[in-house]
């Protein structure tokens, strides 16, 4: 039974014709506060996630629960589709369970409040904000065991329920609640930051009411949905065609051996619609890499991409979303079966933007961007310190960002534009260890004209002893280059004991023990190269090998010759840029790299590990190449 909303006020809002001048205020009024949303959220959570990271997104929706201004698609709908309850002014709904809004949060860490804004007795609009919390139980710390079989085993799973119940705080929910997590202070101190912030934007729409009027503000929001659908509507018109189009990208593995996993997608457009269906991805894993893809957040991902590379003056919201038909097979990697493993999904959220990425350009393949929106590697240490007090780190690092059509990748940035790295200073503040590395890894990103962004290197020192867990990806599969550009390298992690002993570490992997004056070198991926690598101006090589981001060697993948100091020769250059253009083929839109059985024998000779093998369901190998 879908929720019943209760409002004093019965009067219906009058249709209202808003003039130009006071939708554009209403609209940046709009942006502030959810801009503001972030700044209280991040300057009173504890948890260095959510505080230096920014592991959160914000949303103001309209009263039926569209999105007007947020970031991550609206959480609203499946809430109200699902939850048996009635809503009343005051109340603050907290979850944390994706299965009960049907994914619009992806794993337990993402912690969700909805709040209705309502005025007068009538409901105006609703706020909502998800955080991930450092920890919320389970079987080990940090709540994102690899090994996860089903849901049960990551940790408390919260469904929809009043936190505040008419205003009043349900504080036995917070009791029970941070009783389970392995740092309950943390997770009161960032859910009391996600109430506030909610608060906040409850507030700004309450003062734009007062401002305006009730009846503008609501017809304000109906203008701005209605906006996005006619820009969007154009923009599907001019740039998707009826043909339909394919690709597909790979999960490397599920943690266990198993792998790669396919993510394939097919697009066209029928009318005025366009389509998106995910027929032929692989079946959901036994292990905890699925991601319950909620088909709005894939809307909003695809309004984005479309906003971004066509029209950025576009306010994305969730106005053209009834553009949009989007297909996921149900018990596949993207829509698993309760109670499937879901809290090491974001692999395969990484992927579906380099699968986007890929769709949407092959029609002009001078819009394509590389791959390399492609994982959010994850580092977890945990233990107790030499005072005997807990100590718990979540934190995301940053790989290379892929070649486009305007430029070069940025070199170790996130997956997630707004997010921001824990500073070296925080983390050797607030935990036993020591930053002994962060640099750029030259060469990792792929040779293009424009050249994909390197990975990062971290190397960490451990101060006392703990345990350690990683759940990164790329390490099998490289970020594919695009119109000629080469891939990025891929990423890797080694730990060297104390007494010299060296070991190559899964790229996800759980309770690693680590000893006082052990090193974790956490080397992340590049992203793929774009466009002719020989067009590559070569005294911008030159100023790379300078700063260290490509080598010598490196220089070569240019077809560039220089000294050790980057100084460029220019006859040898031409000689060798010849000599490769005499010797390769012609150049293909997708590069992805060596196939897959050479790709087995370098990782297993490379690292010691072995590479993942097909999952027993699978009868053929995957070709590795786009249809």
């Amino acid at each position: 039974m879908p929720a019943r909303i209760l409002e004093t006020n019965p009067a219906p809002f009058e249709p209202r014709t808003v003039d130009p001048v006071t939708l554009d205020i209403i609209e940046n009024a709009l942006r502030n506060a959810r801009v503001e949303m972030d700044a209280t959220l991040f300057r009173t959570a504890l948890s260095p996630g959510i505080r230096e990271q920014g592991d959160a997104f914000p949303l103001i929706a309209e009263r039926t629960g569209k999105m007007v201004v947020g970031q991550f698609g609206s959480f609203i709908d499946g809430f109200l589709r699902n939850f048996d309850g009635q809503i009343e002014d005051g109340d603050v709904i907290l979850l944390n369970d994706p299965y009960s809004v049907e994914g619009a949060i992806s794993h337990n860490n993402d912690v969700l409040s909805i709040m209705p804004i309502y005025r007068g007795g009538r409901l105006i609009a609703w706020s909502a904000m998800f955080g991930h919390m450092t920890d919320v139980g389970g079987k080990v710390p940090g709540s994102l065991p690899t090994d996860a079989s089903s849901i049960f085993e990551e940790g408390f799973r919260i469904p929809p329920v009043k936190l505040y119940r008419r205003g009043e705080l349900q504080s036995d929910i917070i009791k029970i609640a941070a009783h389970q997590s392995r740092m309950p202070e943390w997770f009161k101190a960032d859910l009391h930051a996600i109430v506030a912030s909610c608060r906040v934007a409850s507030r700004r729409v309450v003062e734009l009411c007062e401002r305006f009027g009730d009846d503008n503000m609501v017809a304000a929001m109906d203008d701005l949905l209605d906006r996005n659908h006619r820009a969007m509507g154009h923009l599907i018109q001019s740039a998707i065609g009826e043909a339909p189009v394919y690709f597909e990208d790979y999960v490397c593995d599920d943690g266990r051996g198993a792998g790669p996993f396919k993510i394939k997608c097919a697009m066209w457009r029928e009318g005025e619609k366009v389509i998106l269906d995910f027929e032929g991805t692989d079946p959901q894993s036994d292990s905890s890499i699925n991601f319950y893809l909620n088909e709005n957040m894939f809307k909003m991902f695809f309004g984005i991409y479309m906003v971004m590379v066509f029209d950025p003056q576009v306010m994305f919201n969730d106005g053209f979303y009834d553009l949009v038909d989007v297909r996921i097979p149900e018990g596949s990697l993207l829509k698993p079966k309760f109670p499937a493993a879901l809290s090491c999904r974001t692999h395969a959220l990484g992927r579906i933007f380099d699968v986007l990425g890929a769709l949407l350009g092959q029609k002009t393949p001078e819009f394509l961007c590389a791959a390399g929106f492609s994982s959010s590697p994850h580092l977890m240490f945990s233990g107790f310190d030499k005072t005997g007090e807990w100590f718990q780190l979540f934190q995301i690092g940053f790989g290379g960002i892929p070649g486009r059509p305007f430029g070069d990748g940025a070199d170790g940035h996130s997956l997630w534009p707004g997010f921001t790295n824990v500073p070296n200073e925080f983390l050797e503040r607030y935990f036993p260890m020591i930053i002994e590395r962060y640099e750029s890894v030259a060469d990792s990103g792929g040779a293009g004209r424009y050249r994909g962004g390197n990975g990062i290197h971290m190397t960490y020192r451990f101060t006392e002893s703990g345990t350690i867990a990683i759940h990164d990806d790329r390490w099998f599969i490289p970020p594919w280059g695009v119109n000629g550009g080469e891939p990025g390298k891929r990423s890797w992690k080694l730990l060297v004991r104390a007494n010299g002993e060296q070991t190559y570490l899964p790229s996800k992997c759980d309770s690693i023990r680590v000893d006082k004056d052990d090193l974790l070198h956490f080397v992340t991926w590049g992203g793929g190269g774009w466009g002719d690598p020989l067009a590559r101006e070569p005294d911008l090589v030159g100023l790379e090998i300078r700063r260290g981001l490509v080598s010598v060697e490196g220089a070569r993948a240019y077809g560039v010759v220089t000294d050790e100091k980057g100084l460029v020769d220019m006859a040898a250059t031409e000689a060798l840029r010849a000599q490769i253009r005499a010797d390769r083929g012609p150049l293909p839109i997708f590069n992805r790299g060596p196939d897959i059985e050479e790709l087995r024998a370098r990782c297993e000779a490379e690292t010691g590990l072995p590479a993942p093998r097909a999952p027993v369901w699978r009868q053929a190998a995957m070709p590795l190449a786009a249809e």
